[in-house]
């Protein structure tokens, strides 16, 4: 049972010494510390480094098992103020 959970996203070292962006990967905690999931982020490199905050990403969350339990689809949605009624969803 979950009341509360903490999410801690993995910094890739690559990322951290070039800084580019890479696929996000994350860690699902409870209030224990326990890992309950993991998520990882899926899009390409074009979204990541040049659309960053409005690209489109496919994030999978999946138990300790492996087995996918979540699947959070964003598409690729314009965001400007000549097209204000795009906005954000998943």
């Amino acid at each position: 049972q979950l009341d509360r959970i903490i999410i801690h996203q993995q910094v890739e070292l690559l990322e951290a010494i070039l800084g580019t962006e890479t696929s996000s990967k994350y860690e699902i905690k409870n209030h224990l510390g326990q890992r309950v999931y993991f998520a990882i982020e899926e899009n390409d490199c074009f979204d990541r480094n040049l659309c960053s905050p409005i690209r489109s990403f496919t994030i999978r969350i999946a138990d300790n098992m492996g087995r996918e339990v979540i699947r959070v689809i964003r598409p690729l949605r314009c965001n400007s103020c000549w097209f204000p009624c795009f906005l954000q969803e998943v």
